[in-house]
């Protein structure tokens, strides 16, 4: 097997949580990944943790991708993080991009969180590292 061929299509959640209501990013990004031959749920605006956490379990996913550019990001991340932990889902993968200092960054990785990618990120190196950390991390 390949490093991107798999019995499946990768899935991806890509999420906006809170009251950040700004999407095009977000769109970009599951358009970029639905190409990819990744399948792709876009739960669209005004998300809560819970409803993201809740949403990705329900559909099996093998990876969860949070658009923030709200300032929020040291709230939302950890209490995502907290909640896949607490749903046992300790293989899906956490990423995500937005305004995000650098300084948060490293103390989200800290908790577990993957990738962090800011404004202006090959969109293809995304789906590089999602398709890389998944065939690391997931059996299917």
């Amino acid at each position: 097997m390949s490093d991107t061929q798999f019995n499946r299509p990768i899935r991806v959640l890509v999420a906006k949580v809170g009251l950040d209501g700004h999407d095009r990013g977000a769109r970009i990004i599951a358009t970029t990944l639905r190409d990819a031959g990744m399948e792709v749920i876009y739960t669209g605006l005004r998300q809560t943790p819970e409803m993201v956490v809740n949403t990705a379990l329900q559909e099996d996913v093998d990876a969860i991708g949070i658009s923030i550019l709200s300032g929020a990001h040291m709230t939302v991340f950890p209490k995502v993080m907290a909640l896949i932990k607490q749903k046992g889902m300790s293989d899906v993968l956490l990423t995500g991009g937005g305004i995000i200092p650098a300084d948060d960054m490293a103390e989200l990785k800290k908790i577990g969180v993957g990738e962090l990618f800011p404004p202006g990120t090959s969109t293809a190196d995304i789906v590089k590292y999602i398709t890389n950390w998944v065939h690391a991390n997931r059996n299917f």
